[in-house]
């Protein structure tokens, strides 16, 4: 099966638990179509670079998921329909990277970005 990467941004009204609930709810759509979530990480409320729906701030969540094509459509359309999501990003891969995304590791493990000093 294809994998897959998605990024929920939800409302920043929410608490965190609703927030994670959403992503529980949306792996149990992509489980029921046929798809398994391999990951999941909630990475918290981020202030966005420009506003969406008059909301500065979202609960970001990640999900990694090994599912057909049909079970992603169906969750992105349930996405796009739930009132609490306010953006859906869905990125076919070739191969899941191994440990944490780079939104949560730490500074100091992110590797050197070179001098910029110039």
């Amino acid at each position: 099966m294809p994998l897959y990467e998605h990024v929920l941004i939800a409302r920043q009204d929410l608490s965190n638990a609703q927030a994670e609930g959403l992503v529980e709810h949306f792996s149990t759509v992509l489980a029921d179509n046929g798809g398994k979530v391999v990951e999941s990480e909630y990475w918290g409320v981020k202030t966005m670079a420009y506003k969406i729906n008059k909301n500065r701030k979202g609960h970001y969540a990640f999900l990694r998921s090994d599912a057909p094509a049909p079970a992603v459509q169906e969750m992105e359309r349930l996405a796009r329909l739930h009132d609490d999501v306010m953006r859906v990003l869905t990125i076919k891969v070739d191969k899941h990277a191994e440990g944490p995304s780079i939104q949560m590791q730490k500074r100091d493990e992110r590797g050197d970005r070179g001098d910029r000093r110039r």
